[in-house]
């Protein structure tokens, strides 16, 4: 067994922020956190919906606080940059052949922004 200490390369907490594909990974990874918080005012919607109008009402009340409406903006705004992002990584993920030819990359980023747009307008008719 050798004594000797392996060198350890110091890492600093902001490493991230010396490359700026490493800061836009992390922009990208962030946009969780208003989802998190969308996701946890819709979960006590749903407990405010079981125990009555009341709290309903409440919960409604709660909604239209400027704060609230902001975070879910910026939850939408979020959502919205992930999809891009993944989306315009799709086509290199899994290329798509069609008769033996690969198709476009601007096609199948372009069919998915239309799958969103086709499944958005069927919920919007819904609710």
């Amino acid at each position: 067994m050798s004594h000797r200490k392996p060198y350890v390369r110091p890492v600093e907490r902001t490493w991230w922020k010396n490359h700026p594909y490493y800061r836009f990974y992390m922009l990208r990874e962030a946009t969780v956190l208003p989802l998190v918080l969308f996701t946890v005012f819709l979960l006590f919607g749903l407990g405010s919906l079981v125990r009555g109008p009341e709290a309903w009402e409440g919960w409604l009340h709660f909604m239209a606080n400027p704060v609230v409406i902001a975070i879910n903006i910026v939850a939408l705004a979020g959502s919205l940059f992930h999809a891009q992002t993944f989306f315009s990584m799709m086509p290199q993920v899994v290329p798509v052949r069609i008769a033996g030819k690969t198709v476009s990359k601007k096609v199948i980023v372009l069919s998915q922004w239309a799958a969103v747009a086709v499944i958005s307008l069927v919920i919007l008719y819904l609710v």
